[in-house]
């Protein structure tokens, strides 16, 4: 049996990745499903079980430390170990620091644990475990985890910290048989803005990113199975994303510019 453990599964990319692992493994996969949407993990479970997976859905918010801690540990109660940890759960902001209240610079903090400390938390938890299969972790961060996008500083600050985070990870763990896969999607056609933080930190419906050529959910997550499977460093899956890194080294000016056009903010003068 292989047993992966996926956050933020209950749509999105998340949970088209179970359907796709659940696809490939069958009757061998044993899938743990968690988010804090339970009505949305139990749908993406049923999907995975009709194909023959076992499933376990655990309502899950990865801002809380004890709940990523106990999240592992139930995992491993329940199957004995891990092969596989996606870090997946993610939460987007948009705002431009300049309209953004000292009074509301509290929800950079929550993005910031939402983001990177719930895949630190879950990482650091399962890593025992994973040294013991020689496992995969993949952490899902973004094109912006790579290049900073104008009106998104808070989302861009956490992507780049899962950047640094499991780049370091990779060095530490480069002779210990476990792989450390890093995804970097760009504009996904997913629900993640209907559900964004905006500049007093409510949530509301964010549609700033031009969205013209957004990438399929379904595509997206075979590009991060596949690479899981291939037990790939890195996943940047843009051409533009991949262009993006070698004129950040050469031409960072042309990069700024790539960035604003990317989105579609009206600036303050």
């Amino acid at each position: 049996m292989t047993t992966i453990v996926i956050t933020g599964a209950s749509d999105g990319i998340g949970a088209e990745i179970a359907r796709q692992m659940a696809e490939r493994y069958g009757v061998k996969a044993v899938l743990v499903l968690a988010a804090r949407n339970v009505a949305g993990l139990q749908t993406v479970a049923s999907q995975c079980n009709a194909v023959g997976a076992r499933t376990l859905i655990l309502p899950v918010d990865v801002s809380d430390q004890s709940q990523c801690i106990q999240l592992i540990e139930t995992t491993v109660k329940n199957f004995g170990g891990i092969d596989i940890l996606i870090n997946n759960a993610g939460l987007i902001a948009q705002a431009l620091l300049q309209e953004v209240e000292t009074k509301n610079l509290n929800w950079y903090e929550y993005v910031m644990r939402v983001n990177h400390w719930g895949s630190v938390w879950c990482t650091h938890a399962a890593l025992p475990h994973l040294l013991a299969s020689q496992g995969r972790i993949v952490a899902v961060s973004s094109l912006v985890g790579l290049i900073g996008l104008p009106g998104h500083t808070a989302y861009c600050s956490s992507k780049f910290a899962m950047t640094g985070f499991f780049e370091s990870l990779r060095t530490e763990l480069i002779d210990s048989g476990v792989c450390v896969t890093i995804a970097y999607p760009g504009v996904v056609d997913t629900q993640i803005r209907a559900h964004g933080l905006n500049a007093q930190g409510a949530i509301g419906e964010l549609s700033s990113l031009n969205e013209k050529n957004a990438m399929s959910v379904e595509e997206c997550a075979r590009l991060i199975v596949q690479a899981t499977m291939r037990r790939k460093r890195q996943v940047v899956m843009t051409t533009k994303g991949k262009l993006g890194q070698w004129l950040k080294l050469i031409a960072p000016g042309w990069v700024d510019r790539m960035a604003i056009a990317a989105v579609k903010l009206q600036r303050k003068p």
